[in-house]
This record gives C-alpha cells, sequence and structure tokens, in this order.
C-alpha cells in the first residue's frame, strides 16, 4: 500500500470540482503560504480563485501529490479511479453519503466498496471528511475557514469528526498545531495509519487523537509502539459507549467493562495519556509539547493568595496528584526568603509581600521546586490589556522562567480563567518552555493524565483475540472442568438428574453442601440455587422448589472473607479485557471493579486488587484474617492461561469465593470455541 508522505506533505495540490468548497481550499492554501503548485479541475470554467483550471483530470499540468475531491458522491468514485490510475499521491473525499449513510441510502454500503476498489494502492481520506491542514508547509486541503497559524513544530490532531476537527483549530490557548486531520469513514486509512505516518515528521512533538472508535487494533499498538520509541507522546480522547461489547453477552463482567473500561485499559497499558474533555484534551497536549512526559505525580503550586491555594487543593481532591509536604530545610529557606507571617505549605500563599521583587520569587519558586516534586505550578490570572498593565504581572514569567533553570524541573503558569490567559501571552510562555495551563480543573487533569501515562509508558504487549468461528455457552459444571484444569481451583462437586440423585451425591461430598439448578446464568435471582444444606432432606425440599431437571451439588465453602468476580470479555476494539470486581450478589449493586487488558502480569493483577474498594477486605478488616492475595492472583492467571489459549468470547467466575488460604471459583461460566478436549 502506498505510503501517506505525498497526500501529507503534498508540493502539488490538485482541486477536483468547482463552488464554494473547493474554492475555499485554494484560499485557504494561499492564506496558509503554501508554495506550491495548484490547479483545480472544473468542465467548463478557467479559473476559481484565480487559480487556473483544467477541464479534466488528464489535463492537469502535473500528477499531484494530493487532491481534493469535493464533487458529488457518485462522480467522487469515478474522479478516485483516474486519479490512482494516474499515480496521485493521494485524494481527501469530501463528498457524504456512504457508509456512515447505509440506514438511510440503499446503496451507501456498496458505493463506498466501490470508492476503495477505485483507490487500489493509492491512499485516501474519508469520504465524508473535511481532509486536512498541514500547517508546516501551508497545505491546506479543508474547505472551509480554520483558525490555524503556519508553525515550525507542533502537536499532531486527527479526530473523525470533522466540526470538533473545525472548533479545535479557532483555539487561542498557544498550541501550536503542526498538523490537524480528519478521518471521517475512514473507509480506507483510519487514524491509526495516519497517525503512525505522521510520526515520522520530525517537525510533530506529540500526537493528539480524538477517536470515536479505533479503526484497527492491531494498527494502533503498533503506532502507539512506534510513538513509544519516537519519544512523542499520545494523548486520547475517546467518546461512545458502544454496545457491541455487550450486545451477545450473559455475564456481570460485561455490564461491568464495556467498550469504555476496554478503551481506558488498553491505553493505560499503551502508556497513553487519556483525557475526558476537549479542554483538558488541549491543555495535555500543551503540557507534552512544552515539557515532554512527567516524571511524578507530585506537584507544587505557589500563589499570592490563601483563596488560590485552597481552591488548587481542592480541585486536586479526587485526581492521581499529589503536593508533598515541604522539607525541614525547604522550609528554613523560605522562612528567611518570606519572612515569619506566611505560613509555610504547599500550596504555598506567599503573600504580596515579594510581589514585583523578579529575584525574590525566583528564589521562593526554586526553593519550593527543590524537593521531591516533579513539576511546579505558579498559579497568575493576567489582567485585560484594554484597561490594565501587565508589566507586573511580567516579571512573575521572568521569575518563573529563572527558578525552571535554577531547579531544573518543568514549570507551568496556570490561569484560574480561561479570560486571564491572553494567547499571545500564552504563545511566549511556550516559547520559553514554559506551559500555559488554562483552568485549575484542566490544567491539573492535564497534570494528572501525563503523570499517569507516565508511569505506565511502555507499550505493552496486546493479545489479539482470535474470533471464534461458532461461539458456544459452555454450561458451569463444563466450564469450571475447563478452568481447572488451567489452574483454577473449584470445589468438589458432582451432577444429579433428579433431587433424590443430589442427596446421593451430597452424601458422597459430606454435609453441608451447595444445591444449583443447571441451565440458568443469574442463578440467585432465578431462585436456582441453595446454600448451606446440611442434610438429605434439605437437599430434597430445595431441589422441588427448583424449575430446573438436573442439578449440580457442591461441597459448601466455609471460612469465606470475601466475594470476588474475575472476569473477561473480548472486545473487538480493545483486546481481551479483564475485569477483577466485588462479586457475589452485589456485583452491580458496588460497582467496584478495575479492568485491565491482557496479557498482564502477576504485578499487575496484584496492584489492580489494590485499587478495588474491597481491598481492605482482601487485607483484612475489623479483625478477619486478611485474605491469600497469592491464591487469588493465582486464580487469575489461570484464567488467562485459558484465555490466551484459543477462541474465547467471555468467561466469568463469580464468585471467586476468597479465604485466608484459599481462592475457590464457585460459579463459572465460558463463551468461546468449541473445543474436543474441554
Amino acid at each position: 500500500m502506498q505510503g501517506l508522505e505525498k497526500l501529507l506533505r503534498p508540493k502539488t495540490v490538485a482541486v477536483i470540482g468547482g463552488g464554494f468548497w473547493c474554492t475555499n481550499v485554494v484560499a485557504e492554501c494561499r492564506k496558509l503560504g503554501f508554495d506550491g503548485q495548484v490547479c483545480v479541475v472544473h468542465p467548463t470554467r478557467a479559473e476559481i480563485a484565480g487559480c487556473p483550471a483544467v477541464q479534466s483530470i488528464e489535463e492537469l499540468p502535473f500528477v499531484p501529490d494530493a487532491a481534493f475531491v469535493g464533487v458529488n458522491r457518485h462522480t467522487t468514485v469515478g474522479v478516485v479511479q483516474s486519479l490512482s490510475r494516474m499515480g496521485a499521491g493521494g485524494a481527501v473525499c469530501f463528498a457524504s453519503g456512504f457508509r456512515e449513510a447505509a440506514a438511510e441510502l440503499a446503496d451507501g454500503e456498496t458505493l463506498q466498496d466501490a470508492l476503495i476498489a477505485a483507490a487500489g494502492d493509492m491512499p485516501i481520506l474519508g469520504p465524508n471528511c473535511y481532509g486536512f491542514i498541514n500547517a508546516l508547509d501551508g497545505a491546506a486541503l479543508w474547505p472551509d475557514q480554520h483558525g490555524l497559524r503556519p508553525a515550525e513544530n507542533g502537536v499532531a490532531i486527527l479526530t473523525q469528526s470533522s466540526n470538533i476537527a473545525l472548533n479545535l483549530t479557532m483555539q487561542a490557548r498557544g498550541l501550536p498545531v503542526a498538523y490537524l486531520v480528519t478521518a471521517g469513514n475512514q473507509a480506507q486509512r483510519g487514524l491509526s495509519a495516519v497517525a503512525d505516518a505522521l510520526l515520522d515528521d520530525e517537525r510533530v512533538t506529540a500526537i493528539g487523537l480524538h477517536i470515536e472508535g479505533l479503526d484497527d487494533l492491531s494498527e494502533f499498538v503498533r503506532f502507539a509502539r512506534r510513538a513509544h520509541e519516537a519519544g512523542k507522546p499520545v494523548v486520547v480522547l475517546k467518546i461512545g459507549r458502544s454496545e457491541q461489547a455487550r450486545a451477545a453477552t450473559i455475564s456481570h463482567t460485561a455490564s461491568l467493562a464495556g467498550s469504555a473500561a476496554g478503551a481506558s485499559a488498553l491505553l493505560a497499558k499503551l502508556g497513553i495519556a487519556e483525557v475526558k474533555s476537549l479542554s483538558v484534551f488541549l491543555e495535555t497536549l500543551k503540557l507534552v509539547q512544552a515539557v515532554g512526559p512527567l516524571s511524578g505525580n507530585k506537584i507544587v503550586s505557589m500563589s499570592c493568595s490563601g483563596g488560590e491555594a485552597s481552591l488548587i487543593a481542592d480541585s486536586a481532591l479526587d485526581l492521581p496528584v499529589a503536593f508533598p509536604a515541604l522539607s525541614s530545610s525547604q522550609k528554613d529557606e523560605l522562612q528567611g526568603l518570606l519572612g515569619p507571617k506566611v505560613a509555610l505549605a504547599n500550596p504555598l500563599d506567599y503573600h504580596t509581600y515579594i510581589w514585583g521583587d523578579t529575584e525574590a520569587m525566583s528564589s521562593v519558586f526554586a526553593a519550593m521546586l527543590d524537593g521531591e516534586a516533579s513539576f511546579g505550578i505558579v498559579v497568575l490570572d493576567f489582567p485585560r490589556g484594554d484597561r490594565c498593565s501587565a508589566d507586573e504581572w511580567l516579571k512573575v514569567i521572568d521569575a518563573v522562567e529563572v527558578a525552571k533553570t535554577r531547579s531544573g524541573k518543568p514549570m507551568g503558569i496556570l490561569s484560574s480563567l480561561p479570560e486571564t490567559m491572553p494567547e499571545d501571552t500564552a504563545a511566549d510562555l511556550l516559547a520559553r518552555g514554559i506551559v500555559p495551563m488554562i483552568g485549575m480543573d484542566d490544567g491539573l487533569a492535564a497534570l494528572a493524565a501525563v503523570a499517569t501515562a507516565g508511569r505506565t509508558r511502555r507499550a505493552g504487549a496486546v493479545h489479539i483475540p482470535a474470533v471464534p468461528a461458532l461461539s458456544v455457552e459452555f454450561g458451569e459444571d463444563r466450564s469450571k472442568g475447563i478452568l481447572q484444569k488451567h489452574g483454577v481451583r473449584v470445589p468438589e462437586s458432582g451432577l444429579a438428574n433428579s433431587p433424590e440423585d443430589a442427596v446421593a451425591v451430597a452424601e458422597k461430598i459430606g454435609f453441608p453442601v451447595v444445591l444449583k439448578g443447571t441451565g440458568v446464568a443469574h442463578k440467585t435471582e432465578a431462585g436456582a440455587v441453595a446454600l448451606r444444606l446440611t442434610c438429605a432432606t434439605e437437599v430434597l425440599g430445595a431441589g422441588a422448589k427448583m424449575t430446573s431437571d438436573t442439578f449440580l451439588v457442591e461441597e459448601m465453602v466455609s471460612d469465606v472473607v470475601a466475594e470476588m468476580l474475575v472476569g473477561v470479555v473480548r472486545d473487538e476494539a480493545h483486546g481481551h479485557v479483564l475485569t477483577l470486581a466485588a462479586g457475589g450478589v452485589l456485583t452491580e449493586l458496588l460497582q467496584d471493579s478495575v479492568s485491565l487488558v491482557m496479557p498482564v502480569s502477576r504485578q499487575e493483577v496484584d496492584d489492580a486488587l489494590g485499587t478495588l474498594r474491597i481491598a481492605r477486605l482482601l487485607d483484612g478488616y475489623r479483625g478477619k484474617p486478611a485474605c491469600d492475595r497469592e491464591a487469588i492472583v493465582d486464580a487469575v492467571m489461570a484464567v488467562q492461561s485459558f484465555v490466551l489459549s484459543g477462541p474465547v468470547d467471555e468467561v466469568e467466575i463469580n464468585p471467586l469465593l476468597c479465604g485466608e488460604n484459599f481462592a475457590i471459583a464457585a460459579d463459572a461460566l465460558i463463551r468461546g470455541e468449541e473445543m474436543s478436549n474441554g
């Protein structure tokens, strides 16, 4: 397949079509300073927007590196075929009415297939997309106005949504954008392939992805690995809560995991910073543009206001960032700089005693950073330029620059309001290597995202699941038997065809026992499980109340400290997603879960267990014994062993009964490909 370099970094551009949209492509290329050749193809006009036009593609004076195809959807297919035959570098397909409109247009699906066939090896973006802006080289195959400026370097932003892309060009936060690319339908080249290609441009410092759905898991993992190797951070805003991962599931796991949890688990595994809003997306890109990955999540904050110090401390409460306490040596130094009236703490209110004194401020800021913190924030809201003077505020910038150099640690200036960080000031800060941060909540969320990604920045291996040829559901007894072969501990059990047979099995196992009706997914809700049966009479009575024709009899596990869920679902977009959660009948009610993408290590599993709210139970709570964490991890690794052995859609153990010296699967289900040995 032909590469994307010519399309994304063209020296010659052809615009196919007339009207407002194509006219604007010519205008935007000129506005951005494109110095290559541009020619328009139109059957009746000699020029468009002052640009010469020819009547057909074959009459073009050059083979275009990039073409903007701005004709109707049916004509688009023929135009793309002609461009491909002549050896063009690639095309942007602007028209809509393809696969995205399949529900409304009967030929939408087939027309997109025809477009892909017409393109052949020639790369295309779209259809149903605005195209791209290359602000480095001035190429704007873009049919609308935009707010980007020429750039020497910067971040690359990619999105499926043309309108969100347009909105992002209007940001006034000082963020230098090198490329902005829309992918539309991702018919041939998706976000992963385009992002991968942009890594090869040394002027691109980081990649930002606004994702509705991953186009190809293998390609995305490859891109993430290459980004890691290139030292270029990746920031992702993942939207949409697809029902695909839950459509054919019958377990609690699917209701907990879902697409959003799978996406977050995948991004964490790949060391990618995930954010939840467009504003944090931009703030995070600014952060990595200026300073790259962070070495940790500990920060110091300085302001000349007690109110601001309290606000920033409150804003960080639910985020994985920390304000480390000041050391005694830091306090001694700060006491000498600020005097006895200032309460020394982090966040620091340094009052206004040193306001306007650049040397004193820089010394205070450097002293605050002379500890375990990885990043320093100075809270500073700039005055309105049309009504006030910012001269004294500019001295704070100078002080931050000095402190950053002295300490060797990155710093940012944070405005509490978007209106109080002028765009020119933000650009000046970035030029000095200082992060211009806008909004306490957004700025801290950006720091948390980058610091969290930094802890896992390794682009770890991801298991690409095989798809079962025919997915079938295994019964509980068989499911537990299969998992037992891979190392999961299960109760002693036996099958029975009647309540009377169940008595015989129970006597063989030994009372007390558990009686379950087979063939029921959620047994407790269906009244198909009876616990602590101590004699034959109780077994007969319990069996008579169940609607099942067959029964499973098991030993009753006693001395249980906690119940857990261990589940795996095959998420087409994100791989096999492992979920660990509070188990039993309260699984959905407690919503206490954590998800990871396979494969996982024992340490990752143990760390994940520690993030659950029931971790206090596992560790021993109010005099109860601690659970055997090693046994729990053993059970999880045994489940992984099975999942990685063949095509599996779903596995769930719920509950996994956890005690002082055991972890036993009391119930289990498997959905996947039929196995001859299972």
